[in-house]
């Protein structure tokens, strides 16, 4: 006999009824408080961004407990400043002709200081229309991608055949706008999204099995949630551009950035779409997103993203690289038909994450009998990776390497050594590493050897568009597996090699014959013929175009 009811099941039954009717309940009065919460949000402050219009709310409804519980995640109880952070810049000590932008007073209780030779930021009306290239530095990609956007737009009136819209002979002024590289309580939140997303990135890749696998789908999970997410976060960047005129052309390589642009009201605001996998939350609504391949632009038409808000136009690549593109496919192609044999010189550079240590170690020994016997020349980049440069010298020294390899430790170093292999003279050593101390020339490096190296084996990344023959290596996360695709269907490189056995194929076909890497220099050849890779000059173009209107 039950305690209730005449018998126990009924009893138990009732139990679980009760149970689940609790939790229904809860889950309802908590979705209408996330709710509240989100239409809070919205509207403290209200801003240009309606990212339940442009991913079309009816279709793709916020599931409310999760935008809720992610920002709260992401800034807790912050509420958006309204301050404006005022700018100022100083001219990159890289790139020359380039002005950098910065806090123009030093932060309260801040270690770091305003640059001595910094000027506060004013755009005169009688100056032409200068572009602002702004990114995040998470990562090597959105920062690689903005330093090529850089590449265009120091060279725009000369490239794009376009000429100042003022009255003036001043030359147009292209800031590189880092968040973070404003000291400021935002780059402070930025930093902190960054720093658990490489920590993940490392942690799995390094893992590997069910654990990289789960990492992998979560970064297929962009939906219009993530966009809401997103959007919001960006709403508390909205000091770090107050400074700006409205009208101002930006140009944009990373989401938060064009995110945050937009909800700042301004009007010119170009978004350049990492990947090649459409997800919602890489498209920003407001502004003008362009993508680097056709099935990028399908794919987000289909899933409603307008054609006044997306664009096709090209891989986003440096100007170098593509204006010598004819030169140095033929060079290579030279070297792979010498009667005398050419060492492959393969250039694998490694992640702004640090991730895939375990992968490019393994990868790098099972080259060991190609290293000896000559058949290939490695070109290590290990960034700014202090890890990565101790894994290198342990995966050298255990193949018999200690000692027998050259470093490169400048900028002024690596550019040395590609003009001393553009010259036709070999490299000193079999083995080059490429390590550094400060941030830009990790990130330059791979860009300037590009142009010296026979195959760029790197992770499907931004780097899977250059027009360099490429062997694909193991992805870090699912999205960049498309990326991949997008590489062999253009000839300019392999298919994902997931494994070590994969690359070992690879490498075959690449040591032991000279058509597949001819075939891929072909290709590159005949893109670069129909524009392919100017996804970066058209953008600094239509940039300049919107303004004159």
């Amino acid at each position: 006999m039950g305690v209730i009811f005449a018998e126990p099941w009924e009893d138990v039954l009732m139990f679980f009824v009760i149970i689940f009717a609790a939790f229904y309940l809860i889950k309802v009065v908590f979705s209408c408080y996330a709710k509240s919460v989100y239409n809070r949000m919205l509207r403290n402050p209200s801003t240009p961004l309606d990212v339940d219009r442009f991913v079309n709310a009816a279709k793709n409804a916020p599931s409310y407990i999760k935008v809720w519980f992610l920002c709260r995640l992401s800034f807790g109880d912050r509420k958006p400043s309204e301050e404006t952070v005022k700018l100022a810049s100083a001219e990159s000590p890289h790139v020359p002709g380039l002005q950098v932008t910065e806090r123009a007073d030093a932060r309260k209780n801040s270690t770091r200081k305003v640059s001595p030779d910094a000027m506060p930021l004013v755009m005169k009306s009688d100056m032409p229309d200068p572009l602002v290239i702004g990114t995040i530095r998470m990562g090597f990609g959105h920062h690689r991608i903005a330093y090529a956007a850089c590449s265009w737009a120091l060279h725009a009136d000369e490239d794009c055949g376009s000429t100042p819209t003022k009255n003036s002979t001043t030359n147009r002024t292209t800031y590189f706008h880092d968040l973070l590289n404003i000291d400021s309580p935002e780059a402070d939140l930025i930093k902190a999204t960054d720093a658990t997303y490489s920590k993940m990135s490392r942690i799995t890749s390094n893992m590997g099995g069910i654990v990289e696998k789960a990492w992998g789908k979560a970064m297929l999970s962009g939906d219009s949630d993530a966009l809401r997410i997103s959007a919001l976060t960006a709403v508390h960047l909205r000091p770090l551009f107050k400074d700006l005129p409205l009208d101002t052309p930006i140009i944009a390589t990373h989401c938060y950035v064009a995110l945050a642009a937009v909800a700042a009201g301004f009007t010119n605001v170009i978004n350049l779409v990492i990947d090649n996998h459409a997800q919602w939350f890489v498209v920003v609504p407001g502004c003008l997103n362009l993508v680097q391949g056709p099935v990028n632009y399908q794919n987000f038409l289909k899933m409603g993203v307008t054609t006044d808000n997306i664009q096709l136009a090209g891989h986003w690549i440096p100007r170098d690289l593509v204006l010598n593109i004819p030169k140095d496919c033929e060079r290579r192609i030279a070297r792979l038909k010498s009667t005398e044999f050419k060492p492959r010189r393969i250039l694998i550079p490694v992640g702004g994450a640090g991730a895939q240590r375990k992968f490019i170690c393994q990868y790098v020994k099972s080259l060991e009998p190609l290293i000896k016997e000559k058949k290939v020349q490695l070109f290590l980049n290990a960034g700014d990776h202090k890890h990565m440069k101790a894994a290198f010298e342990e995966v050298l020294t255990d193949i018999g390497l200690d000692g027998q390899y050259d470093v490169v430790n400048s900028t002024a170093g690596v550019h040395a050594f590609r003009d001393k292999l553009l010259s036709g003279i070999e490299p000193n050593s079999t083995v080059t590493l490429f390590s550094f101390e400060d941030y830009f020339p990790a990130v330059a490096t791979t860009d300037i050897l590009s142009r010296v190296a026979d195959v760029l084996a790197c992770k499907p990344s931004e780097l899977a568009f250059y027009p360099v023959p490429k062997l694909m290596i193991r992805r870090v996360g699912d999205h960049e597996q498309y990326s991949a695709l997008r590489a062999a269907e253009l000839g300019d490189g392999t298919l994902e090699a997931r494994e070590i056995e994969d690359c070992e194929r690879y490498m075959d076909l690449f040591v032991h014959g000279s058509e597949l890497l001819e075939q891929m220099n072909t290709s590159i050849i005949e893109n670069n013929r129909n524009g392919i890779y100017n996804g970066c000059k058209n953008a600094v173009r239509i940039a300049l175009e919107r303004a004159r209107k």
